[in-house]
Order: structure tokens, then sequence, then C-alpha cells
């Protein structure tokens, strides 16, 4: 049992330190995550200059019902300009089993967002996430989805 701690520390200590991440902060979901509910984060880029890769981090557990994930990912930059894009993320394999790691009920995904990106405008940028999930043949999209438990986003340092 404490060999188990012990090496729970040391893995969260190492998944930690990512160097090339300039900002990775996740938001909890409660039991469901409406439609109409908008996670934000606030991102301070620490230059103009160099280049970045973005992601959209989350996790779910086993009460989640689909194989994909459709989100509408908003991007507000500091002088008024904003980039919205619909973006599918594959959930699960054919099998079921979600993708994803984690060794218990909960998986973590690193989805790609926008990679190369240069942040040209000195100030705050706010990124919003959203779900959009439909049902096959049905028109109205899933007002409470399920087994999302947090949603994050990552900004990481491209190699140059």
């Amino acid at each position: 049992m404490r060999n188990s701690a012990l090496l729970l520390l040391l893995a969260l200590l190492l998944a930690s330190c990512n160097s090339k991440s300039v900002y990775d902060t996740y938001k909890s979901v409660p039991n469901k995550w409406h439609k109409d509910s908008i996670i934000s984060f606030t991102i301070h880029p620490p230059d103009t200059l160099n280049t970045y890769n973005l992601f959209v981090n989350l996790r779910n557990n086993n009460d989640y019902k689909y194989n994909n994930l459709f989100l509408i990912v908003e991007m507000k930059f500091p002088h008024g300009k904003t980039l919205k894009d619909t973006l599918e993320y594959k959930m699960a394999k054919p099998t079921g089993e979600f993708l994803g790691t984690g060794f218990a009920e909960v998986k973590e995904n690193k989805l790609w967002y926008k990679e190369q990106v240069i942040f040209n405008e000195d100030g705050d940028y706010t990124v919003n996430i959203q779900q959009a999930m439909r049902e096959n043949g049905k028109e109205k999209g899933v007002v409470n989805l399920e087994g999302i438990t947090d949603i994050g986003f990552q900004v990481e340092k491209t190699q140059n």
C-alpha cells in the first residue's frame, strides 16, 4: 500500500514536469455538461515570437456513452478578433474501449486544437469550450452530456 502511494506520487510529479508546457489548467465539470455551459480559460502567452501547440485536454469516465466528441472551441484575441471551430475527436476504439491514458475508470485525453500558433497580439487570449454532441437521427443536441469530468487547455512551446 505504501509503495503504491509512492509510485502514484512519483507518476504525478513526472507528469507535471513538462518543460514545454507554458499553460496547463483544468476545470471540473459538474455531474453533467449542459449544452449551454461554456468552459473558459484566459491565457497570457509568454511572448509574441515563438510557436506553440494548443491542446484541449479532458477526462472522461465510464458514464460517457459515445465513441466520439464534438466541441465548439472559440479563441478570442486581445484586440477583438475571434476564431471559432467545430471539432470532432475520437474517444473510443471500435471495441468500445476508451482511448486516452489512465489505469482506473477515468481516462485522460490530450486532443490537438491548433499547431504552430504564434500569439502575435500582446495581451490576454480567451478560449471558450462548449460541447456540441448530437445523437444519430436526432435534430436536437444532447442537452446534458454525462461522463466528462474535467476540461483543460494546454499551451506547449514547440521544439525549435
